[in-house]
């Protein structure tokens, strides 16, 4: 072979996940759309850094069990790379990978100084003693450490983890470094310098979106009813923030089951009966209802706020709703975007739509960084002003290139990576 010809490199993994390939899928037709140059194509469809390590930990029966975690960053060209970390037993490096680069194209829309990166590590934590969880997440921290720092890689919350998650990563990181160091980590207690509203903050991020779809449809939240799949942190926060504006939820999921109420579930009722420590699918005020069909009951405002990959060429016709609000990350998959785009439903895409989650956390990543403390009034409108200016952009574009919001939406977060990676150059 002539030395000058390119050697061929292996494909990566991440190419084994249907989730990864979905994701290059929305990066190639927005390239197009834009004419990305290809040049810059080729650096942003791979994660630059991604780290699997194998987790042993000591479970409560003596044995010993390894896990195996990941740290995927994607782009560190616009900052310290930012994004949850997932305890979950699907977790594998090409969903990780994905959630990854779309995290990329969620903080440039938002205008955050920060590059996308995602975390995970195959477990099922509600499987796990307190004790284990413990273990097991700061072994994986030192596991991680050599990609781990203020301005390097900032974790935060997902699937599957919260905040005392975060306050073990915390503390591991700064026993290491020898100090405090609460800016390692955002989402963590208000105690160790968390942020008021930041537990908050993707549920609100999410209402704020919804209600501005409602006004430009001319639909009475008051008229309005709304489905959630997925009762987690954003959904029950989705939930309660669309009662505190008079929209009716009739149907709610989880990992378990579901219930429907056509009158409106007690919004604030279910709230106590789940931190009660009861199932979802147990709640009194409502019927069982079969959780595979929850996202194509008849609704104003659908909202996916479980796992990737729900909303398919299989059930994306059968959507009878007005406003399909993506809670989660990469709910609906490129072949269904085809059917959904025929169709009148008007589509907040994930990486605006929940934004509003690494939002607060830049917030927080800040007052750490100064030491300076909001309260939660100025958080609350900081998060709004800039939800509902990155709505307005996303509508704005989608209007005049007469595009799917998704794309739009796409294209003002690939756009804004591509230049800073044009600005800076190649290096060396």
């Amino acid at each position: 072979m002539d030395a000058n010809t390119p050697q061929l490199v292996p494909r990566p993994v991440y190419d084994d996940s249907a989730t990864f390939r979905m994701a290059v899928k929305q990066l190639e037709t927005v390239a197009e759309i834009i004419q990305l140059d290809p040049n810059i194509f080729e650096r942003l469809k791979t994660p630059k850094r991604a780290l699997i390590v194998a987790v042993p930990i000591r479970m409560d029966d003596g044995r010993t069990h390894q896990f195996i975690g990941y740290r995927v960053q994607h782009s560190l060209t616009s900052g310290p790379s930012k994004g949850g970390l997932r305890y979950h037993p699907s977790v594998d490096l090409g969903e990780v990978a994905a959630l990854a680069m779309w995290m990329s194209w969620k903080c440039a829309i938002m205008n955050l100084p920060f590059g996308g990166a995602k975390g995970g590590i195959a477990c099922d934590p509600d499987k796990m003693s307190m004790g284990e969880k413990e273990r097991l997440t700061r072994r994986f921290t030192e596991e991680i450490f050599p990609i781990l720092g203020p301005r390097m890689d900032v974790p935060a919350p997902d699937l599957g983890t919260d905040e005392q998650t975060m306050a073990w990563i915390m503390d591991t990181y700064s026993m290491s470094v020898g100090y405090a160091c609460p800016e390692i980590v955002t989402g963590k207690p208000i105690e160790l310098g968390g942020c008021i509203g930041r537990k908050e903050a993707t549920g609100r991020g999410v209402v704020y979106c919804i209600m501005q779809a409602l006004h430009e449809l001319n639909i009475a939240p008051a008229n309005a009813t709304a489905v959630v799949q997925g009762f987690g942190n954003v959904g029950s926060v989705t939930c309660t923030e669309l009662a505190l504006r008079g929209v009716k939820t009739i149907a709610v999921s989880d990992r378990y089951g579901a219930i429907a109420n056509p009158a409106g579930i007690d919004i604030a009722a279910l709230n106590q009966h789940v931190n009660s420590g009861k199932m979802v699918k147990d709640f009194p005020g409502a019927s069982p209802t079969d959780p595979n069909e929850i996202l194509t009951l008849p609704c104003t405002i659908c909202v996916p706020a479980a796992l990737e990959r729900q909303i398919t060429a299989d059930n994306a016709g059968k959507l009878q709703c007005r406003i399909l609000a993506e809670a989660a990350n990469g709910p609906t998959t490129p072949e269904a975007d085809i059917i959904l785009n025929r169709s009148d439903i008007f589509i907040i895409p994930d990486v605006l739509c929940n934004a509003g989650g690494v939002t607060v956390s830049y917030f927080e990543w800040v007052q750490d960084m100064q030491q300076f403390f909001w309260d939660e009034a100025q958080v609350n409108q900081k998060l709004e002003q800039l939800m509902l200016k990155a709505f307005h952009q996303v509508r704005s574009l989608a209007k005049e290139k007469r595009i799917p919001m998704r794309m739009a939406a796409l294209s003002l977060g690939v756009q804004k990576v591509a230049l800073e990676k044009r600005r800076r150059g190649l290096y060396p």
